[in-house]
C-alpha cells in the first residue's frame, strides 16, 4: 500500500517533469497550434477530473443529508472558486497584465507569471491527490485505490502540457535549457508537498470530506475557466484547442469509470 500510495503521490509531478523535459526534445518553440492543443486538453482533463473523481463523490458521501445532500457539494465548490480569486488579486496575474506586454523583456515577464501562477494553481491539484487518497486511507469514503488512482494519473496527463508550456517559451525567451526545464519541474513540486500534507491529517478531515472534495474541484475549475480556456481559445487556432478538450475529457471520464 506504502508503494501505491508514493505512485499516487508523485504521479503528478511526474508528469510535469516530463513535459518540462521537451525542452531538450523539440528544436523549436511551440507554434501556436499546439499550445492551443496542450492547453485544450490540460482544460477537458481537469473538467473531467472535478465532476467525475471530486464533484460526485462529494455529492455521494453527503446523501445522508436527504434534501441538502447538495449543500457540503455547493459551499466546498464556491470557496475553491473564492480561494483561487484571493490568490489572483494577492499576486500578479497574468490575464490582467498580459495587454501590457511589449516587447522581449516583458515577454519574459509574462512567462515568469505564468510560473509563479501554475505553481500555485497546483496546490489545490495536490489537495485534490491528497483528499482522495485520504478518503481511501480512512476507509469510510467509499473511495477505491484504483479510483484515487484514476485521479493522479488524470493530474499527470493534464500536468505534461503545463510544464512544456513553462519551459518551452522559457526557453524561446533565452533562459537556458536546464534552467527553463528546473523551473517548469518545480512548478509541480507543490503538489506532492500539498498531498502529504493534506494525508497526515486524514483523521482530521474525514467529517469535511465532502466539502474538500468540492473544493478542489472548485479550484481547478477556476483554473480552467481562468487560464486555460482562454489560452486555448485565443487565435486562429481555437478549434484544434476544443476538439483536444473534448478529447482530454474523454479519456479522463474514461479513466474514471474504469479504474473506479
Amino acid at each position: 500500500m506504502t508503494l501505491q500510495l508514493l505512485q499516487g503521490i508523485f504521479l503528478p509531478f511526474l508528469g510535469t517533469v516530463s513535459g518540462s523535459a521537451c525542452v531538450f526534445f523539440l528544436k523549436n518553440a511551440m507554434s501556436d497550434r499546439l499550445q492551443r492543443a496542450l492547453s485544450g486538453f490540460a482544460a477537458g482533463v481537469m473538467v473531467a477530473a472535478s465532476i467525475w473523481s471530486l464533484l460526485i463523490p462529494a455529492l455521494d458521501q453527503a446523501e445522508h443529508m436527504g434534501k441538502w445532500s447538495f449543500f457540503p457539494a455547493a459551499a466546498g465548490f464556491w470557496l475553491g472558486i473564492l480561494f483561487l480569486l484571493l490568490l489572483d488579486h494577492v499576486i500578479p496575474h497574468l490575464h490582467r497584465n498580459a495587454d501590457q506586454a511589449e516587447g522581449p523583456k516583458s515577454n519574459l515577464q509574462r512567462t515568469t507569471m505564468l510560473v509563479l501562477a501554475v505553481t500555485l494553481h497546483n496546490i489545490p491539484e495536490g489537495m485534490a491527490v491528497g483528499v482522495v487518497y485520504a478518503g481511501y486511507l480512512t476507509g469510510n469514503t467509499g473511495i477505491s485505490v484504483m479510483g484515487a488512482l484514476a485521479l493522479s494519473l488524470g493530474i499527470a496527463i493534464q500536468n505534461f502540457p503545463e510544464g512544456a508550456i513553462i519551459s518551452m517559451p522559457l526557453w524561446a525567451e533565452g533562459v537556458r535549457k536546464r534552467k527553463a526545464f528546473s523551473y517548469g519541474a518545480l512548478s509541480g513540486i507543490v503538489e506532492p508537498i500539498g498531498s502529504l500534507l493534506t494525508i497526515a491529517a486524514a483523521s482530521l478531515l474525514v467529517p469535511s470530506m465532502p466539502y474538500l472534495l468540492s473544493f478542489a474541484a472548485g479550484a481547478m475549475l477556476y483554473v480552467v475557466v481562468e487560464e486555460l480556456i482562454p489560452e486555448m481559445s485565443a487565435g486562429q487556432h481555437s478549434n484544434v484547442g476544443t476538439v483536444c478538450f473534448a478529447a482530454g475529457f474523454s479519456i479522463m471520464m474514461i479513466l474514471d469509470v474504469a479504474l473506479g
